[in-house]
């Protein structure tokens, strides 16, 4: 399961918009599509519905990000330069201003706010419109969320923005925008204009590569016709032959020149020059079962949650890609019983979709590390040497003692550090060992590494849980050492289990140097302003619940000392932000996303004066006004001694004196690393049951979850369920002794791992839920994927008795409750047989009155053919069935 990026308002399955090829890219402003269950639905990636442990928007780089963005590339004479030509910035430009006082304008919009409140105390002001679930799904209460793509080909502080059927470049120095393109002008050989899904442009800004006619594979992955357009000529040509179906699974400039690395039919090319008339053929075995700088499923959802397996050198010179070899992993197929969206549709004969899914204990997808040197390639073509021979030896193949057997071997990361140090992270099936080797690739055909960092038990964890799939290694630029050497930052976790940013200056330093430290935890690294030494971080400080961004100072000797953090947002007032850097840390979006109305606005680094509004959602606060909001409160309980955070969402105007008790129902999701209890904005189906049946909905995040350390991590290795079912029981416990709760009716709920979390709770059979609904649920962790499972649960034949523990395995208790459960029979994640095994089980025991449904086709985020409202629908009409509209007096 992928660790999830908790966006209020979730996408498709894929953790992204299902975006019609025809669609404009990037828009403006994104009004996500309405999710009504909290954080977004990426399978049950158990860490699926809270942000990971390093949240995912950054968790990721795309490839190149390790080059030394900015030098070369801006230009401070005021002009841009395009296509090749400079164009005046103009005086004065149509500035996108929204005026911020619709967001700061009144204090009676605090009231709006005021739904939140923070350890125990609330405040409201009520309007008079209730909620209904129609407003919940037609998105009345969403915040528009914007997003800045910076343009590092332009110079620091340019973004591009869509609007019109223009992509523009705005230049937040020179206050201007230039327009790059009119979208509708760029077309097919046959005239037909393009159906824009992505662009990027070449180092240079001569040439647009365009991404079109977008067919979506699996949750990140997706194939697309790439065409190449002159800035300067105006004219198109495509990057191969377009295809119906495409056939390009992934397509990147390189950071400088022009070159263009792609894969199709999962074989890697090199397209030296947009004008090449032959690309470069790296890899010839592609196949259904290699692929090459792409990943198969199991490395894409559970690994790098990307659509990409591939990384250009900071110079361009070298491309580093993985080879992944599924010849010996399993199949797994599923029927497809209509393709089409026509509910109504006979297909007397269904398909079915054939997918390599590798399972606890079986064989995993076999990955090597290889690089090709272009530079190589080009001195030996430029010798007279035959293409065959020139593409053979400037390919690397690297290893490096006391490796793992490849079939023991999971690779989970891949950096460049410099034009020619290549870092690489190798872990052991079960996350427990593993290491960072270095390579330095400065000689020709030195593909042999060294291990630079021990991870794991053994390592820089030294404990008994799982090293994390972090992704955040930063490479820095070599004029912030003393030495010269390209050293780089990364998170790691201090002794006492908090992660924080650790340098590592040279590379091949074995011991961090802490930039950051306390008991509390680094979230990401945002950027590094090379020219200050400084790095901008997120952290999860002063509470767990909140996000702040930071700078520290980055040490230039080895000191132990450690700098005091400097934040960049008011820490005075309990807030969630987030932040977007441009590629030379001058500019950042900065993003409030609560637990007030959420905000954007561009500011520039160590400008007071200088302010962009960008969103301000005032139309929001404004609807919001008009209606009786639930009061949020977070607090935390103690649970054998682990502190654990709260939120409970009360009906308006709530009778907590005792005379009147309310229903209860529980929001779970609990996976390894996660984080549902923030406070991060978001009106969704649980307020509607609060403001609307009057039901109160509690949230609690149990031992296994994120944010507050690895002591409140680690004990769910090798035992998932356990301690989460205990910690879920004891809160419901404390509520049902509640002089406001009826205890009569408390139940739970969840999706995906929150779903294996209700199910795992009906199973113990405490005695104080009444109800339980699990959708999409995992019952066995046989049944799920392999690196997922092991990195929490070791192998099978490892841990034979805690799979046993961990499933479910005993459905007594399931006569004991009222039991609502569901699954999409597409679902490519937490297949469908999670669910016909728990029906089995069931049958067997004679549990009879639960209620079940399947939905036809979808997958593990049930939309398919309008299936997502059923789904909640489905569940309120069973809540309203068991236990009707909410509060009841005192006697009766």
């Amino acid at each position: 399961m992928p660790t999830p990026d908790y966006s209020p308002v979730p996408l498709g399955e894929d953790g992204e918009p299902d975006t019609p090829s025809g669609a404009k890219y990037p828009p403006e402003v994104v009004k996500p599509m309405t999710y009504y269950g909290e954080g977004e639905f990426d399978p049950p990636s158990s860490d699926d519905e809270g942000e990971t442990l390093l949240e995912k928007s950054l968790s990721r780089k795309s490839p190149g990000d390790a080059e030394e963005q900015g030098e070369g590339m801006g230009n401070d004479d005021g002009e841009l330069v395009v296509g090749g030509k400079k164009h005046p910035r103009p005086a004065s430009l149509r500035w996108l201003v929204i005026c911020l006082t619709a967001l700061v304008a009144t204090a009676a919009l605090i009231g709006v706010f005021a739904a939140f409140s923070y350890h125990g105390t609330s405040f409201q002001i009520h309007g008079t419109q209730h909620i209904t679930m129609e407003h919940i799904f037609n998105g009345t209460f969403t915040a528009q969320t914007g997003f800045v793509r910076w343009v590092p080909e332009a110079g620091d502080g340019v973004f591009a923005t869509s609007q019109n059927d223009e992509i523009s470049l705005v230049d937040l120095k020179y206050r201007s925008t230039l327009k790059l393109v009119t979208m509708s002008d760029v077309k097919d050989a046959q005239g037909t204009p393009l159906q824009w899904s992505s662009w990027e442009l070449s180092s240079d800004m001569k040439y647009m590569l365009i991404k079109s006619d977008h067919v979506k594979q699996w949750r990140h992955s997706s194939f697309g016709n790439y065409y190449i357009h002159d800035l300067t000529t105006h004219t198109t040509h495509p990057l191969i032959a377009p295809s119906n179906p495409p056939l390009t699974a992934f397509a990147k400039w390189s950071p400088t020149g022009q070159a263009i690395a792609y894969v199709t039919q999962n074989d890697l090319y090199i397209l030296p020059h947009p004008s090449s008339s032959e690309p470069i053929q790296i890899t010839s075995s592609g196949n259904a079962s290699l692929f090459h700088g792409v990943p198969d499923w199991v490395y894409e959802e559970e690994v790098f949650s990307a659509d990409y397996a591939l990384w250009w050198s900071p110079d361009s010179a070298k491309l580093a890609y993985l080879r992944f070899d599924e010849t010996a992993v399993d199949e797994f197929t599923f029927p497809v019983y209509n393709p089409t969206e026509n509910s109504y549709e006979v297909v007397p004969y269904p398909g079915h979709v054939t997918m390599k899914y590798p399972k606890p204990g079986y064989s995993n997808p076999l990955v090597s590390i290889h690089v090709f040197e272009l530079d190589r390639y080009e001195d030996m073509k430029t010798a007279g040497d035959p293409e065959d021979v020139a593409v053979a030896e400037a390919s690397l193949e690297l290893t490096w003692d006391h490796r793992l057997a490849p079939e023991s071997r999971v690779v989970q990361d891949v950096t460049w550090v410099s034009n020619s140090t290549l870092l690489v992270e190798e872990l052991d099936r079960s996350a427990v060992n593993g290491s960072i080797v270095l390579f330095n690739l400065q000689d020709a055909a030195s593909g042999h590494g060294q291990i630079v960092r021990t991870l794991g038990q053994g390592g820089e964890e030294g404990d008994d849980g799982w090293i994390e799939a972090i992704h955040a290694i930063h490479p820095l630029h070599p004029r912030m050492s003393a030495e010269g050497t390209p050293g780089y930052l990364d998170i790691v976790p201090s002794k006492d289990g908090y992660n924080h940013i650790a340098l590592y200056n040279p590379p091949t330093s074995k011991t961090p140097q802490f930039v950051t430290s306390g008991k509390w935890e680094v979230t990401d690294i945002l950027a590094v302003d090379s020219d200050k030494n400084l790095v901008y971080y997120l952290a999860a400080n002063p509470s767990s619940l909140e996000r702040h961004v930071y700078y520290a100072a980055i040490p230039k000797a080895n000191t132990s000392l450690i700098a005091e953090p400097v934040a960049l947002t008011d820490r005075a007032l309990p807030g969630y932000y987030s932040a977007s850097f441009s590629p030379q840390a001058g500019y950042y979006l900065l993003t409030y996303s609560g637990p007030n109305v959420p905000w954007q606005r561009i500011i520039q680094a160590g400008n007071a004066t200088f302010d962009y509004p960008f969103v301000d959602n005032s139309a929001l606060n404004a609807t919001l006004a008009q209606y009786e909001l639930p009061v949020v409160t977070h607090t935390t309980i103690e649970s054998d001694g682990f502190e654990l955070n709260v939120r409970e969402i009360r009906p308006p105007r709530m009778d907590d004196s005792g005379k009147t008790k309310y229903p209860v129902l529980f929001h779970v999701y609990g996976g390894p690393g996660s984080q549902q209890v923030s406070l991060r904005y978001g009106m969704d189906w649980h307020y509607f049951l609060a403001a609307y049946h009057k039901y109160i909905v509690v949230i609690v995040d149990g031992r296994g979850t994120g944010f507050k350390g690895r002591h409140l991590r680690n004990p769910v290795k090798d035992n998932l369920g356990h301690w989460e079912t205990i910690d879920q029981i004891y809160a419901a416990k404390l509520w049902a002794a509640k002089e406001y709760v009826d205890p009569k009716r408390i139940g739970i709920w969840g999706w995906s791992y929150g779903g294996f979390m209700s199910c795992k709770v009906a199973e113990a059979n405490a005695g104080v839920h009444s109800l339980a609904m699990a959708v999409a649920p995992v019952t066995s962790w046989r049944l799920y994927d392999s690196i997922y499972t092991e990195r929490y649960m070791n192998l099978p034949q490892a841990n034979p008795d805690g799979y046993v523990t961990a499933s479910i395995s005993n459905v007594t208790g399931f006569h004991n409750l009222d039991f609502l459960f569901a699954h999409g029979s597409g679902d490519d994640n937490v297949h469908f047989a999670n669910s016909a095994h728990l029906l089995d089980m069931l049958t067997a025991d004679k549990v009879r009155g639960f209620r079940f449904r399947m939905f036809t086709d979808s997958d593990h985020s049930i939309y398919k053919r309008g299936a997502n409202r059923e789904v909640y629908e489905f569940m309120h009409n069973f809540l309203v069935e068991k236990w009707g509209k909410g509060p009841r007096q005192r006697g009766l």
